[in-house]
């Protein structure tokens, strides 16, 4: 059996021919529109009643958070289903093409500019003249802003190049930029969170990426190969949900305290966002489930992939709701 819906044998003369690909184009464009607005419009909806300011351009910072995420997981999940596909026989001996270039150039685009809100003190820059980009030399966090510029210009040259593999380490330098930037020194403990947050993120990579790019691998392939493909794939998703769901607890945990966390997730806007998050986490480990049930147990195992599609749609919104929870101020612990 394969993916692809058997077609009539003769369409009707009167009748426009559809294209399918039109309409799959049409639903990922308004996905996208839609995922957009919850980065944009989410800072004023969660502080809505709390009594905490926001934050000059927190929407916009959301926003370029939303697409370093994603431009973060495309080429980490190519790079992992690419490797899996290597130790099954049988699969497709031309991967789809690859994104990572379009992912690297998103990625760098939307560093930038949250390097540019950097050098001008964490204040939206009113006009070139306000950037001080000479000054990101000078501070931590200017310096992790221009690691991750760099880190996503060298991934995409890599990308580029013969050896799409050498991405893994600017990647991983990216990782570990985002995960020393979550975590000042000034906060208790920062290796401790540096160290949750560097799991937290790349397990969420993995997760994501993984299953964007197993999906567009198995595209029309019914065969055993890519039943098996997907099915290693699931092992890994699963420790990677089980490492997103750990290191997300104890990060809340240490900014939340157990016994205000209760108050925090309602009176707080950091707390309202995190409670989305958690909800959606919530779905999307339901929707994870429904595919491995469908993998295992149905005639056809690739009719998990109905399911899966859904899956990485949510995952898409956590990313976006991840990128808002960066933007709002940090609970005060009580």
């Amino acid at each position: 059996m394969t993916l692809i819906r058997p077609t009539s044998e003769r369409a009707d003369a009167n009748e426009p021919v559809r294209r399918p690909g039109t309409g799959r184009a049409v639903a990922v464009l308004v996905l996208v529109l839609l995922g957009a607005l919850i980065p944009l419009l989410g800072p004023n909806a969660a502080l809505h009643g709390t009594g905490e300011a926001d934050a000059p351009g927190d929407g916009g910072i959301a926003l370029l958070r939303t697409v370093l995420f994603l431009a973060l997981s495309v080429p980490v999940g190519e790079l992992l289903v690419n490797r899996l596909a290597r130790s099954v026989p049988g699969t497709p001996p031309a991967p789809p093409r690859s994104w990572a270039v379009y992912a690297a150039a998103a990625g760098f685009v939307a560093a930038l500019g949250l390097a540019s809100v950097v050098s001008t003190g964490n204040l939206v820059p009113g006009s070139p003249s306000d950037l001080d980009l000479g000054g990101l030399y000078a501070t931590r966090d200017g310096k992790l802003a221009l690691l991750e510029v760099n880190a996503f210009a060298a991934a995409w040259m890599c990308a580029l190049s013969r050896r799409p593999g050498t991405q893994v380490w600017p990647l991983a330098a990216i990782v570990v930029a985002e995960a020393l930037r979550a975590h000042p020194t000034t906060e208790h403990s920062p290796m401790i969170g540096t160290g949750l947050t560097l799991v937290h993120l790349t397990a969420a990579a993995l997760w994501t990426g993984g299953l964007l790019h197993a999906l567009r691998t198995l595209r029309g392939d019914g065969t055993p190969a890519g039943a098996a493909l997907l099915g290693l794939y699931a092992r890994v998703a699963a420790v990677a949900l089980a490492a997103v769901t750990a290191t997300g607890v104890c990060s809340s945990l240490r900014r939340m305290p157990s016994e205000t966390i209760l108050d925090q997730l309602t009176q707080t806007a950091y707390g309202r966002v995190l409670l989305a998050k958690v909800l959606l986490v919530a779905a999307v480990a339901a929707l994870a489930l429904w595919a491995r049930i469908r993998l295992s147990r149905a005639a056809d195992p690739l009719s998990a992939c109905v399911p899966a599609r859904a899956e990485v749609v949510g995952l898409a919104a956590v990313m976006a709701v991840s990128g808002l929870l960066t933007a709002l101020p940090v609970p005060i612990r009580w």
